[in-house]
Parts: C-alpha cells; structure tokens; sequence
C-alpha cells in the first residue's frame, strides 16, 4: 500500500495566496493525501476563500494561536500520516508529481526523511525566479553555518515527531532550523535529497523582512545549535551568506521557472 502523506498548510490572513497553495495540493497526482488547514483566526477574507475547498480538507480549523510554530504543531497533532510536510499559504508545489516523488523515495530507499529544492519567487510573479535553495550536498557541517535543507521541502516520518518533539514555540524565527539541528544533527536522522525544485516561496516571510529580523535569526540559530550540542558562534553563523548570494546568482541564469 502507498503511505498517507499529511500536508499541513499554516495560514494567517493570506486571502491573495491562499487559493493558488491549497489548488496546488488539489493538482497533486499522488492520490493518498491528507491535507490539513491550520488557520489562526484571519481577520481578512481567508475563510471565505478556502470555505469552497471544504471537502478536500481532510481537517481544517480556524482558531487563535500563538503563532506559526505553534500552529504548525497543531497541524502535526491532527495528523494521521505515515509521511507529513507542510505547505504554506505563500508557498506553491512546483507541478502535481511532488508528493508522488517524495513518498516514491521515502519508500523505496525506507529513508527518515526527504527534502529538494526551492525557489523564491516575486509575490505577484510566481514564475519570476528571485533566489535559488540548492539543498543538494547537505551534510551535519551545514548546520554550524546556520545552513539547512530548505525546510518547506522537507518531510518526514511521522516517528520522528514522536521520537524528536515537534517545533519549540520559544523560538520566533529559527524553530525549523532547531527542528533540523534536532533531527539531522544531534539525531541521527536518515535522508535522500530529490533533485528537482519542489516548492516555489514568495518572498516577505517573517525570516527576511529587515536587518533586525536577520539578526534575530542568526542569534537564535546559535542558541539552536548550542542547545543540541552543535559548536557554532556568529562568525560561523555569517558564512552562509555566500550560499545565499550563490543562490541570487543562479537565479539570475534561470530566471523564470514553469
């Protein structure tokens, strides 16, 4: 039998963006699908704009949350998959054989977890190309850069919630990237990388809004790989930048994608 893949979508007052994530679910060709819709209480039309997807939604709740961590653990507590990932209000699969690749080489390597690539796109052109996530070559020295597998194409076995916990709510910014430090670096966690772009991410999330943001990030990062055991300082931390302008670079020679 194929294994049931949970796909958790986070949203808060996303009405312009929230359509095209959820038909991009709907598109998928694997049909053993679960999707969960975690909504913290929208104050704008996002309620309204998915009510007509109601019957897809395996699960769907909109109630005030302490943010998108803590949102996102109410999705994994209501999941029932063998598989979960999550797909986010601004975030699109990149063609309707993602989830169908994913649980075929989770199946077929009886790996822990998979991830891919990713690319930023422009809010209103979701085909222009802005930066390009090359996850391919990750390895535990990533992590004391503040470097991880872009985590909207991550997916995991439903057993390493169980055995990891799920995403610290303390943190503000950087509980995915303690998440991957858990799992990958103090954890011994098995992965396969599947080599093709999954998720197109329109940019404006939380993580990349001004130099503050950044600066928070970075110092959580730290705390993250302290708290599990991973040596790293701000000087380290600093060098993932040059993968980040290598992804600018790459964009630049691909800059639309279909």
């Amino acid at each position: 039998m194929k294994p049931k893949v949970s796909v958790i979508t986070v949203v808060k007052n996303c009405e312009s963006t929230i359509e095209a994530s959820v038909e991009s679910v709907i598109q998928q060709s694997y049909q053993e699908i679960e999707h969960i819709v975690i909504d913290g209480a929208s104050t704008d039309n996002t309620v309204k704009k998915i009510e007509k997807y109601n019957d897809w939604f395996s699960k769907m709740i909109s109630e005030p949350d302490e943010g998108i961590y803590d949102a996102m653990n109410k999705g994994i507590g209501l999941a029932t998959g063998a598989i979960i990932g999550f797909l986010n209000a601004d975030d699109e699969f990149n063609g309707p054989d993602i989830v169908s690749d994913v649980a075929g080489l989770m199946t077929e390597t009886d790996c822990d977890a998979v991830f891919g690539d990713l690319v930023y796109v422009t809010p209103k052109r979701p085909q222009k190309v802005i930066r390009y996530y090359d996850s391919s070559g990750f390895n535990r020295n990533w992590l004391t850069i503040g470097a991880m597998p872009a985590h909207p194409t991550l997916y995991v076995k439903r057993d390493i919630y169980e055995r990891y916990g799920g995403y610290k709510t303390d943190y503000r910014i950087a509980a995915d990237f303690e998440f991957c430090v858990r799992i990958f670096g103090k954890g011994k966690t098995s992965f396969q990388y599947l080599p093709k772009v999954m998720v197109r991410m329109r940019t404006g999330g939380v993580s990349t809004k001004n130099l503050w943001s950044n600066w928070v990030l970075n110092k959580e990062m730290i705390r993250a790989c302290h708290e599990n055991d991973i040596q790293t300082n701000m000087l380290k931390i600093l060098l993932k930048y040059p993968k980040k302008v290598a992804g600018i670079l790459k964009a630049r020679i691909f800059p639309t994608i279909s």
